[in-house]
């Protein structure tokens, strides 16, 4: 029997890398590494299907460029980066909020009605900038990667906008909820060439994520 067309699935490094793997193991990918493996590609060569671990945010790009014709990505990357992919599907794993969140001692006094300027650091630019934006406040975006929740600690800004599931990292580090901005799960996305040049392959590996994620 000849080995399906092959074709590229990109997956997140992550939060979501454990459960995208659970995933393909359910559909009966073969040869998967665990989560904790440094390999970064492998195949199942009777699906003819190969797959990547990226970082999350460039996962957007292989998809959308054609180096990888799916991605698995969280929708939070999705709204802030706007690429030009198709979304078949929502996962359903992988919840967790965008927020906007402020050290206890300034919450106990603040009244965000009553905002007219903020400085906020982010991994959301784009979505950030909207958000205060659409509610008439003028916001001073500081891009960050990483450690978000260290910027109000040591005076870079007041306030942060980032992902929480848990909320378990906000407290530790002293800071409160303020507003939620958006809601994100685990999306499937394809390449819209892909949907033509591999259309029976794509079709093949999308029918058999609805049909795990349905049931």
């Amino acid at each position: 029997m000849s080995a399906r067309p092959r074709i590229t699935l990109a997956l997140p490094k992550g939060r979501l890398l454990r459960p995208a793997l659970e995933l393909l193991r359910r559909m009966g990918v073969r040869d998967i590494p665990g989560p904790e493996s440094r390999r970064l590609i492998w195949e199942d060569p009777d699906r003819g299907l190969r797959v990547l671990i990226l970082k999350p945010a460039d996962i957007p790009t292989y998809v959308e460029y054609g180096a990888a014709d799916l991605g698995i990505v969280g929708k939070d990357i999705l709204l802030e980066q706007a690429p030009d992919v198709y979304e078949p599907l929502d996962l359903g794993f992988g919840l967790c909020r965008l927020v906007v969140a402020e050290p206890r001692e300034l919450w106990e006094r603040d009244d965000p009605s009553k905002w007219a300027w903020v400085r906020v650091a982010t991994k959301y630019p784009t979505l950030t900038e909207r958000y205060f934006s659409e509610r008439g406040v003028q916001v001073e975006v500081i891009r960050l990667d990483g450690s978000i929740e260290l910027a109000p600690l040591v005076g870079l800004a007041e306030r942060i906008v980032d992902l929480v599931a848990s909320g378990e990292t906000l407290r530790e580090n002293g800071l409160v909820e303020v507003a939620e901005i958006v809601r994100s799960t685990a999306r499937l996305i394809v390449n819209r060439a892909a949907l033509k040049t591999a259309h029976g392959a794509v079709s093949r590996l999308l029918e058999e994520m609805k049909a795990e994620v349905r049931g």
